[in-house]
């Protein structure tokens, strides 16, 4: 795929990108992208209670800038990190059928982006698969895009035994260079793709979007 530097992603504010072209695939991120704010601390907040979760994610952010700080880190950056603590503190010991009943309830409450998900629904139209590639949960994503018309979906395991989460990742945190290293892997195992475009968030999907024929940083006006 032809590589395209940070500078020259466009940017857009997503009145209507183009999406004519030849057939191939699209990509979309999910969080500030198809939709408003960040989908986890929504579903851990489904699972122990919205206030509680809101606490366990400021205690997370504190812990992870202490063990940066002595460089004792359990992510490769501080955002994972944070992640990282977030998900052990709140998820560890969940049976995986609560945390499904967990994301059911998530469905309502997200606040989609319109325009978003009408260029999603054009690139459908016009024939092209479409991709998902997001640092969100799988545990929780497939109710969320259900009756949407993707093709798969690329997104962060949880680590499973005997039924229940362990609070540890079961796959790569699927941001960043995580991110662009899975939909690399996809374009490869499913190609040869005529035309690649990609939506997603600056900074954290500049290096999918680099990968793209097309990428477009989207800004979601409030």
């Amino acid at each position: 795929m032809p590589s395209i530097s940070e500078a020259s992603v466009s940017e857009s504010a997503v009145s209507g990108p183009t999406v004519s072209g030849p057939a191939g695939v699209a990509f979309f991120d999910f969080d500030g992208t198809l939709i408003h704010g960040d989908s986890l601390p929504m579903f851990v907040g489904e699972v122990i209670g919205r206030r509680r979760a809101a606490l366990a994610l400021a205690d997370a952010i504190r812990s992870a800038l202490h063990r940066h700080v002595r460089g004792r880190g359990p992510g490769c950056d501080f955002p994972g990190s944070v992640k990282a603590i977030y998900l052990k503190r709140t998820l560890r010991g969940l049976p995986v059928a609560d945390a499904l009943a967990a994301a059911e309830r998530m469905v309502p409450r997200v606040r989609w982006h319109r325009p978003m998900l009408d260029v999603l629904k054009e690139h459908r139209r016009q024939g092209r698969r479409v991709v998902v590639a997001t640092g969100a949960l799988d545990l929780y994503m497939p109710a969320l895009l259900r009756g949407l018309e993707v093709d798969d979906l690329l997104a962060t395991g949880m680590e499973v035994v005997d039924g229940k989460l362990t609070g540890r990742l079961g796959t790569a945190n699927c941001v960043r260079r995580d991110k662009a290293e899975r939909v690399t892997d996809w374009i490869a195992a499913n190609g040869p793709v005529a035309a690649t475009w990609g939506y997603g968030n600056h900074p954290s999907d500049l290096p999918m979007l680099a990968l793209m024929h097309k990428g477009e940083v989207v800004r979601i006006r409030r």
